[in-house]
């Protein structure tokens, strides 16, 4: 099945593993064959530097309600909501993405939302593609503090710590349709 096919893309790994790259270019890609796309970054729902589960389990929500808050890192609080916009292709990234519960939410999504549902056709369980991105670690750290420097040098080790506890409870590589390896 080709991107352009698809309702929702979902896509998760650890940090500087080339997530956010990835969404960016399946969206231009959408975009410039006609398709709407519209991305959810999960880290916009993350409280703070402390957030992974809670950003994580927020997804779902998002995602049932049609709209969010943003949240705003340089003032350290939930800022403007944003609408999930119907009828266009969602790609979802971030650490945290890919749960059972939000792979669900996705798929309830699409079945309501999604650009098949607007046509009239039928939800199938190939709608939804999910990937697990895998980099090794000096390689992540390397990307993440050349692309966001001194903002995430101090909390790498502390973000690591959530990553480790979040990915050992919900093990996406499991559960991802795809592993992409760097």
């Amino acid at each position: 099945m080709s991107v352009h096919e698809l309702d929702a893309i979902v896509i998760d790994g650890r940090s500087g593993s080339g997530k956010t790259s990835l969404a960016d270019r399946l969206a231009a890609r959408l975009r410039s064959a006609g398709h709407d796309a519209q991305i959810l970054r999960v880290e916009d729902l993350y409280p703070g530097w402390d957030g992974l589960a809670e950003g994580s389990r927020s997804v779902a929500d998002a995602l049932k309600s049609g709209r969010y808050r943003r949240y705003d890192w340089e003032m350290g609080e939930f800022s403007e909501h944003v609408d999930i916009a119907p009828d266009t292709t969602l790609i979802v990234e971030g650490c945290g993405a890919v749960t059972e519960e939000n792979l669900a939410a996705v798929h309830e999504w699409s079945r309501e939302h999604g650009p098949r549902a607007s046509r009239g056709t039928p939800h199938t369980p190939d709608a939804v593609w999910s990937v697990w991105l895998d980099l090794p670690e000096d390689e992540r750290r390397a990307r993440a503090l050349e692309r966001d420097g001194d903002t995430f040098a101090p909390h790498w080790d502390r973000w690591a710590a959530q990553e480790e506890a979040h990915f050992a409870e919900h093990e996406p590589w499991e559960l991802a349709h795809e592993t992409l390896r760097g």
